[in-house]
Formats: C-alpha cells, sequence, structure tokens
C-alpha cells in the first residue's frame, strides 16, 4: 500500500510563545520561522495577528521570507480579527487563516454564553469572511475533545460548506483517551458530508501527558495533518512534540505515514528553540533531551555496546545527535568501564580491569557521574595502567 503524506503543521511562534516568558521579537521569529521551514514542516503559524502590534509585525515579515511553507495567521470568529490576519498575511506566497469558535457545552454556555445555533451561525460567517481573503481557510473547534460528537459533525459540515479546507479538531484541554480521540476523528471522517474534500488536523494538548498518543490516533483515524510544537513547548503542560510524532511514524512503517520533515535537524532546532524561548528541555524528554541517547545502567551498557538496537530504538544520528553516551556512575559495569578507557587510550587486559575496577567503584560511589579526568587519575595515577 502507499505511503500517505502527513502535514506538519508547526505552532511553536503561535501557541508555543502563549508560554509566560517565552516572548520573542520580530527578528527572533524571523529566525526560528527559516529554521522551521529549512526543517520542513508545511505549515507555520506564525501569530495572532489582532493580539498585539508586535504580532502584527512577525506574521508580515515572516510572510515576506517564507517561500515554499504555508503561513497561517490566528483570528477568532470575529470580524476585525479576520480582516487583520489577512492585512498581515498579505505578503505570503501561501497564507491561510486559521479561524474559529468554542463548540464544548463548557464553551457555549459559560465562556460564550450563547446558543449552538448562534455558535454555528458564527462559525459559518468566519468561514466565509475569511474565504473571501485567502482560499485556504482552516476553521478549529475549539475544545472539539469535550464537544458531543454530533453537533461537532454538525458544525464541522456547515464549516465544510462555508469554505473551509482544513478542519482542525483541538482537545484543547488535553482530556481525551487516545481511543476516545481517535473514534471523534474516524466519526467526523464518517459523518461529515465532503470530508474528503478537505483535511481533518489534530490539536492536541499534553495535560495528561497524551497529546503524542492522541495525534497518532487522529491520524491512524483519518487526520491528515498534525499541530505540534519544537519540544512540545505550549500552554499549561504544553503541546504534541513536533520531534515525537515525527519518529513515531518514521519508526513505525506499518502506519504507513510519512512526512518531509529532515529528522536531522531535529536536535540542532530543539535547541535553538530552548535557548531562544529559554525555555530549557528536560533531560528525560523522548527523541531530544540530553538522556535519550544516554546509559548508565550496567546491564543496559553492555548491551548497547554489544549492539546499539539493544536498547535504542532510534539511531542517534537520523535526529541529529552524534553517538550515543555510555554514562559512568556506580551503577555501570566492568563493559561500560573498559569502553570509556579504550576510548580514552587505555587498552585493559581483563586482569587490569579486575584491579581498576574496584577503585572506579569507590570513585563513582562518591560522586554522581564519573568524568573523563576522573578515569586517567584512576588508571594512571592509582594503578600506573600504560597508555
Amino acid at each position: 500500500m502507499d505511503q500517505q503524506k502527513i502535514q506538519i503543521f508547526d505552532t511553536t511562534l503561535r501557541d508555543g510563545e502563549q508560554v509566560p516568558g517565552c516572548k520573542l521579537n520580530t527578528a527572533e521569529k524571523v529566525a526560528v520561522a527559516a529554521r522551521l521551514e529549512a526543517l520542513g514542516v508545511d505549515v507555520i503559524e506564525a501569530g495572532f495577528p489582532i493580539s498585539s502590534p508586535g504580532d502584527f509585525e512577525s506574521v508580515v515579515e515572516i510572510s515576506k521570507v517564507v517561500k515554499h511553507a504555508t503561513v497561517c495567521g490566528l483570528s477568532r470568529a470575529v470580524e476585525k480579527d479576520i480582516i487583520t490576519a489577512a492585512e498581515a498575511l498579505e505578503k505570503a506566497k501561501r497564507p491561510r487563516i486559521h479561524t474559529g469558535i468554542g463548540t464544548s457545552e463548557s464553551h457555549i454556555q459559560y465562556k460564550l454564553r450563547t446558543t449552538q445555533e448562534k455558535v454555528v451561525e458564527r462559525a459559518v460567517a468566519a468561514v466565509k469572511l475569511a474565504k473571501k481573503y485567502v482560499e485556504d481557510v482552516e476553521f478549529y473547534a475549539e475544545d472539539a475533545g469535550r464537544t458531543d460528537n454530533e453537533f461537532l459533525a454538525y458544525v464541522c459540515e456547515q464549516a465544510v460548506k462555508a469554505g473551509a479546507t482544513v478542519l482542525n479538531i483541538p482537545d484543547t484541554t488535553g482530556y481525551c483517551l487516545p481511543s476516545e480521540y481517535g473514534a471523534k476523528i474516524k466519526y467526523l471522517q464518517d459523518n461529515v458530508k465532503g470530508v474528503e474534500n478537505v483535511i481533518l488536523s489534530t490539536h492536541c494538548h499534553n495535560d495528561l501527558g497524551m497529546a503524542t498518543a492522541n495525534s497518532i490516533a487522529g491520524v491512524v483515524n483519518g487526520a491528515r495533518q498534525i499541530e505540534c510544537t519544537i519540544n512540545g513547548i505550549g500552554e499549561r503542560a504544553g503541546n504534541t512534540a513536533l520531534e515525537e510524532v515525527v519518529m513515531v511514524m518514521r519508526q513505525h512503517p506499518d502506519l504507513l505515514k510519512y512526512t518531509d520533515i529532515d529528522t536531522k535537524q531535529l536536535n540542532a532546532i530543539s535547541r535553538y528553540v530552548s535557548d531562544t524561548m529559554r525555555v530549557p528541555v528536560q533531560p528525560n524528554k523522548a527523541i531530544v533531551g540530553a538522556n535519550a541517547f544516554a546509559h548508565s545502567s550496567g546491564i543496559h551498557q553492555d548491551g548497547v555496546i554489544k549492539k546499539r538496537e539493544t536498547y535504542e530504538i532510534i539511531d542517534p544520528l537520523d535526529v541529529g545527535v552524534d553517538h550515543s553516551s555510555i554514562i559512568l556512575t556506580a551503577r555501570s559495569g566492568r563493559a561500560a568501564l573498559a569502553y570509556r578507557l579504550k576510548n580514552l587510550g587505555y587498552e585493559l587486559t581483563r586482569d587490569e580491569l579486575d584491579v581498576v575496577y574496584p577503585e572506579f567503584l569507590k570513585v563513582a560511589d562518591s560522586l554522581k557521574e564519573v568524568h573523563d579526568d576522573d578515569l586517567h587519575r584512576i588508571a594512571e595515577v592509582k594503578h600506573k595502567v600504560a597508555v
């Protein structure tokens, strides 16, 4: 069977920037956008133009420099929002207006204080207005994760009739289980007239740690776009991590899904976004964390040294990491010690290793990690092992 292309919609510069302390200036945003385009993302959500003059300017400048990716501007289902987004996107080669409204009972009753009928009217009016300015209009049903499927399908169908080209189905609060979210996408795929002519999109949050799983469940059930951010940065507990969904699809060819992402750039862009947005990446973060390819358990180290695939399902080179790391701690065994010493130029016999290893354990018990300088002292000063 042929593989299906999954579009990657990156919202690092919009949803990601909503994190407190992550505000970027226009030059920084343009630089990040350039890297995202080089990475191979299909859509760059450049900002929310109505929100501030700075955001408007950033969308304008990003629109000028991006040559291949679609540039998207967010708006609410509000006339001024949509007109402002259209103005900001005037220079874009491939502009998209992203507009929508809350559809769950919680949003309708308590946030919007309106009715389902009024929500549908506003949704249709917003899409029709956006369509006057751009051909590519994405409609989002905010809090779709907690929206009744029948009503959600009706809203989406009306948005398609009004001219929407993409239907965004956000799990705004990160509440859904993967089985629930996947079933929701399938329900829309089966019940929205005209859905075959548009793209269903996932937009999942990580409040319960399921953003990646939900996004994959979405594409398995018919979604053809994933909305995500570098490092999973975003509101509250964050968004779907771009690097995670891309590598899930790459490592599971049986899913028959692929992206145009140059995975060898993932580590570098992760570091760049972390530094630029001043948000550290947790060490145990999947794919791009400092410990993602680091091994300190003796059993794991022995396996990896003998054959990397024993404990690594991803080749570090595939995501731009030079090599796996063998971290020496008190949990490390003789194989790891011999391996690290060999890298430093010390070829130890079995007998020499038996002499050095107890001394290594003494040092390891007093330190969190044994570094190269410590190994030199252990090998040369303590036991005079020749290089």
